[in-house]
């Protein structure tokens, strides 16, 4: 027996589930090494690639993953984007768990790979607030950001995939919400993303804005737009 054969053998007696704690573990795992790593190499290179390429590198790994996986598990790699499935009733309660573990353990797998291959500067790229700003400006630039992204999410399901250019667009959002909104909040939308890096470089102080915030935007707008859809669309 081939190895492909092989392969194809053991990924067939998984479990829908299950095949969707490997696509949400893998998928993030790739954005969360782009969006964090580009972060650590711009800081090694003394900040001379800049915002465009911190920008850059989590659009390609999110729109990138959403063409990898977004037909096994809807493309969340992202705890609150699974809030807001939950919301609109696309994933059950106990599909919510799965994606959650799946995406914490895909973060956290990516912060350390980052650590190992990439470097560890500016704090393995865990996000930063500006406090030059208001705190509430900051909160609230965090839940447009996120609130956002999930709009345009639930846009491209609503229009099944828009056209083949779902992944594109998606990762677009992700990245111009950090192009422009970065400096002020550090336009996380993540909450894994931000977790993972705060955790393994030990820089704690700011998580609880990324933990709250990102949940606030995309919660928001899955309540707005939840009408849209038919219960429970892709079940557990």
């Amino acid at each position: 027996m081939s190895k492909v054969s092989t392969f194809e053998s053991v990924v067939g007696k998984l479990s829908v589930n299950q095949k969707r704690f490997i696509a949400e573990l893998l998928g993030t795992f790739i954005v969360v090494v782009l969006a964090t790593g580009s972060v650590v190499i711009d800081a090694k290179s003394g900040g001379v690639l800049g915002l465009p390429f911190i920008a850059f590198a989590p659009f390609a790994g999110v729109a990138i993953s959403v063409y990898l996986f977004g037909k096994i598990s809807m493309a969340h790699f992202n705890p609150a984007v699974s809030v807001g499935f939950w919301i609109t009733k696309h994933i059950t309660k106990k599909l919510f768990v799965v994606y959650l573990f799946a995406e914490l353990v895909g973060a956290l797998l990516a912060s350390f790979f980052v650590s190992i291959v990439i470097g560890n500067e500016s704090n393995l790229g865990a996000n930063a607030p500006n406090y030059s700003y208001p705190l509430p400006v900051i909160f609230g630039i965090e839940v447009l950001a996120s609130a956002l992204l999930m709009a345009v999410i639930l846009t491209v399901v609503y229009t099944k995939g828009l056209k083949g250019f779902g992944g594109i667009v998606i990762g677009g959002i992700v990245g111009l919400d950090i192009l422009f909104l970065a400096f002020i909040s550090g336009a996380s939308m993540n909450p894994a993303r931000s977790l993972a890096p705060a955790l393994l470089s030990g820089v704690l102080a700011n998580i609880w804005i990324y933990w709250t915030a990102t949940f606030v935007g995309t919660s928001v707008i899955a309540l707005i737009l939840k009408n849209l859809f038919n219960p429970l669309s892709e079940n557990s």
